[in-house]
């Protein structure tokens, strides 16, 4: 199997970075998240250099979502990286990471009043999702006497190839207000006393495997950002989101997944024509978060029983509440057998977890090695949305994440316990006689 960079088979073990996975199940247990810290990095570096051969004046904001772990994120801080946050608790966790307010940008198209007091009062940039939100930013701000610089996001309604609940651009999206509707939206704003709109952001959906709609996205954006500035808007910074995909496929040419140089190379001369029509000069941002951190990682989970019936199920200790992906999205995820990494495959398998859900399937009639009790099934590119969305579904606690940094292994979250899952737990009076 074409693996990751992230991985190794060395001995007939799988490694994540110099680290046997096989001993970090034997350490720490599993089910188990490992994540390979010099790959999110290496990631970041080479993202950022491909659009800076074109601009210097480029900003990679990490997609939290993605994964919110806050030493994942403390890494990137210390790479540069702002974020892109979604609620309170991402941002929190890009504060307290190190990452400067003014690189934060908060996003979403439902958020409360407390979420944009917080915001205000902590000084962060706010992506404006409606009229009405801007009107509520408007009279915070008034009443805080606390100026908020802002953007809108725009949506460019097109089309992209990717699974409907996860592209974010098209017209009938929830997201973002349409782009023919977005100059009554900076007209009212450059009314405002304290709000200031410094920036504009689309977002057209996540893992897309084709370039060139994020060219004709750009492209939309960038003759909005005209209109926009002859009416007396200051274009500090465009965001263009994220969404670059990763190859969850790993065989053949399902999932032949674009590079960050391609991305580059296809979207930077439109941005920068652009700006040179509109005699303007605004940073670059982007907001990747899937490929930042998707092939970074893998579930690691343990062999509990082998049924053959009308197929033969390898039974395994994780489930969908640890990685929700294959059951939500019929998404395709690569598994290898980690303690026989190098052994051919002799029969097909479909890998099953203790979820009380007939959709509970990591990997349906996968050619695998011979497969028993005890084995280690690795769950390969969880990374991405894997304990982002885990749940407490069955009353089963969350597994703890390893990061792995060349030949080091350490945890960056413990396993949680049945207390953990019940310290929120409320006994009504009523109950206590």
């Amino acid at each position: 199997m074409n693996l990751p960079e992230s991985l190794s088979v060395r001995g007939g073990h799988l490694y994540c970075g110099d680290a046997d996975c096989v001993v970090l199940a034997e350490r720490y247990g599993t089910p188990l998240y490992i994540t390979n810290e010099n790959h999110i990095t290496g990631n970041f570096r080479r993202y950022e250099a491909a659009l800076k051969k074109y601009t210097g004046k480029v900003q990679l904001l990490y997609a939290a979502k993605a994964n919110e772990n806050p030493v994942i994120i403390r890494s990137l801080a210390r790479e540069g990286a702002g974020a892109d946050v979604f609620s309170l608790g991402e941002m929190r966790a890009a504060l307290e990471a190190g990452i400067p307010a003014g690189i934060l940008l908060f996003n979403g198209s439902s958020k409360t009043q407390e979420d944009l007091r917080a915001a205000i009062e902590k000084g962060i940039m706010i992506s404006v999702d409606s009229i009405d939100e801007l009107r509520q930013i408007d009279a915070i701000s008034k009443e805080l006497k606390k100026t908020v610089r802002i953007g809108f996001r725009v949506n460019p309604a097109i089309e992209v190839p990717t699974h409907p609940k996860i592209a974010t651009g098209i017209k009938n999206s929830k997201f973002g207000i349409p782009a023919e509707m977005i100059l009554d939206a900076y007209r009212e704003a450059l009314k405002m006393e304290y709000v200031i709109p410094v920036g504009m952001h689309c977002h057209i959906g996540s893992q897309i495997l084709e370039i060139p709609p994020f060219a004709i996205a750009c492209g939309v954006i960038m003759k909005v950002a005209d209109e926009v500035t002859k009416i007396g808007v200051k274009l500090e910074f465009i965001d263009f989101g994220g969404g670059l995909g990763i190859p969850y496929h790993r065989e053949g040419t399902v999932d032949k997944a674009p590079t960050p140089e391609e991305y580059a190379a296809a979207v930077m001369p439109v941005f920068l024509e652009g700006c040179k029509k509109a005699g303007i000069s605004p940073a670059f941002w982007v907001e990747p978060g899937r490929w930042m951190v998707g092939e970074s990682t893998i579930l690691l989970t343990k062999v509990n029983s082998v049924k053959k019936v009308h197929k033969t199920f390898v039974n395994v200790d994780a489930g969908f509440n640890l990685l929700i992906r294959p059951a939500m999205y019929d998404s395709w995820h690569e598994v290898v057998v980690a303690n026989k990494a190098d052994q051919p495959a002799d029969g097909t398998y479909t890998v099953t977890g203790p979820i009380c859900e007939t959709g509970d399937i990591f990997a349906a009639d996968r050619r695998l090695p011979a497969v028993e009790a005890g084995d280690l099934i690795a769950v390969l590119d969880a990374g991405a949305y894997g304990y982002a969305m885990s749940s407490q579904y069955n009353s089963r606690p969350r597994c703890p994440e390893v990061l792995v940094n060349g030949g080091k292994a350490e945890l960056m979250r413990r396993a949680e316990t049945y207390e953990d899952m019940t310290a929120c737990v409320v006994i009504p009076s009523w109950h206590r006689k």
